[in-house]
């Protein structure tokens, strides 16, 4: 009989110091979601991902992470209804057992990363990982099953609020239809390839209320008759400045390339190498930032959330932009009118170039970022090393968004006018998204 009790007691004393283990040194660890958020971001580039896709995988999974912060803190609120079409999101359930809302927002993420991406269950063992992890560090094992359960109920309402913002629909959509008409895109050397998402404006936004929200002014006219019109002005910058590329302007060509797939032709091989797309590179500036501005778990995972919804609504704006305008690229321009030798520095996305996606994406970004981190938070970006690309010290958020703007100048691939509205539209775009979401209550 005592040795009964003996057994009973030594398991509650077991149960009572798991209880109290150090599972909230790993699960309310800022820089695990900024690992996690770069296990999907590894993920994206393994498979070629279009930036704007990438920007929807990125967008989903971390408002499902951000969900599961706002039920367990009372400073957050939840996004449910400030963005008007998103639904109301479950529950916790603490009725049973406590749930670690950190640990939720970790299997949330990971869980629609991986539903949004594939191949099919590209992200599962690293949900199986953080699970293991949490168990190991002293989690109870009622706890472990309370989180689970309730990040598995957020993932679940997010990704069925994600099929009805069209993209299935968009899949089957006619494609983009070239023509000869001057002053039109063209596919570009070396791939050749066809216009990338020209549907994508029919995506339903986070928050613009459409697609077209934002006046963005006509380009200019296309004129290579007369060397006076601002056409043909604007044209020969692009060359004059590609033929004349100092060894910083060519690091920032460079550094903002972020190209997911760039074709490399060698005599008669071909290869293609891959880096982060423009979302990638702004999701790890947000992870660097908030470890340099030593933000919380919490608001580090609000700062991913609200950066990938400017990404994703700027997407949208600036590639309804993009096929309207269906505007000619620098390299199609100066090979038929000027030189038919001129190459770009870097390589020519397979899309008009009216407004800069690039532009448009970094300063609705840079808005968001300021308004979770400041206007003075200073820090290098180290991003591009593991392509051996050297690392940037960016002064700004909102610099750092001119410089990926006027980075497509130094490269070749877009005209001045369209670096210089997309930054005006994505400026306008990113001031909507702070002005209308308020994560943090006041």
């Amino acid at each position: 009989m005592k040795q009964i009790v003996w057994i009973a007691v030594m398991t509650l004393f077991i149960i009572a110091c798991k209880e109290k283990g150090d599972y909230q040194q790993l699960t309310n660890n800022p820089y695990l979601y900024s690992k996690t958020v770069k296990k999907l971001n590894n993920v994206v580039l393994e498979n070629n991902f279009p930036p704007m896709i990438a920007a929807r995988n990125y967008v989903y999974a971390s408002i499902a992470g951000y969900e599961c912060i706002a039920s367990g803190d009372a400073n957050y609120q939840s996004l449910s209804g400030q963005i008007k079409h998103m639904p109301a999101m479950p529950k916790p359930d603490t009725s049973t057992a406590k749930i670690d809302f950190q640990l939720a927002a970790l299997l949330a993420f990971t869980k629609v990363g991986n539903a949004v991406t594939f191949p099919e269950g590209s992200m599962m063992e690293y949900y199986e990982e953080l699970k293991h992890k949490a168990d190991s560090a002293g989690m109870s094992s009622s706890m472990l099953d309370a989180t689970v359960a309730f990040a598995d109920t957020v993932a679940a309402a997010v990704l069925k609020w994600s099929k009805g913002d069209n993209y299935a629909q968009t899949r089957g959509a006619e494609k983009f239809n070239v023509t000869e008409e001057e002053g039109r895109w063209v596919p570009t050397p070396p791939m050749y390839a066809t216009a990338v998402e020209p549907h994508w404006g029919e995506i339903r936004p986070m928050v613009l209320d459409s697609s077209s929200q934002f006046e963005i002014p006509r380009p200019p006219v296309f004129d290579v008759k007369n060397k006076n019109s601002s056409f043909y002005k604007y044209m020969m910058e692009v060359k004059n400045v590609g033929d004349s590329l100092s060894e910083e302007q060519k690091h920032i060509a460079d550094f903002w390339d972020d190209n997911p797939f760039k074709m490399n032709v060698s005599g008669h091989v071909m290869f293609a190498t891959k880096k982060f797309s423009p979302p990638g590179h702004w999701l790890n500036i947000v992870g660097i930032a908030a470890k340099e501005a030593k933000a919380d778990f919490n608001s580090t995972v609000a700062a991913y959330a609200l950066t990938s919804i400017a990404f994703f609504d700027a997407f949208i704006r600036g590639w309804q932009e993009k096929y309207t305008s269906n505007y000619i690229r620098p390299e199609t321009a100066i090979n038929k009118y000027v030189s038919q030798d001129w190459r770009p520095y870097i390589q020519t996305p397979p899309f008009p170039s009216y407004v800069s996606g690039h532009a448009t994406n970094s300063a609705a970004a840079a808005e968001a970022m300021t308004s979770m981190f400041g206007d003075k938070l200073s820090f290098t970006d180290t991003s591009l090393l593991e392509f051996g690309i050297e690392n940037r010290v960016i002064k700004s958020f909102r610099d750092a968004a001119e410089e990926a703007a006027m980075s497509r100048l130094y490269g070749g691939i877009h005209f001045r006018f369209d670096n210089e509205e997309g930054l005006i539209a994505g400026k306008k775009i990113g001031e909507l998204i702070v002005q209308r979401l308020q994560l943090k209550k006041n």
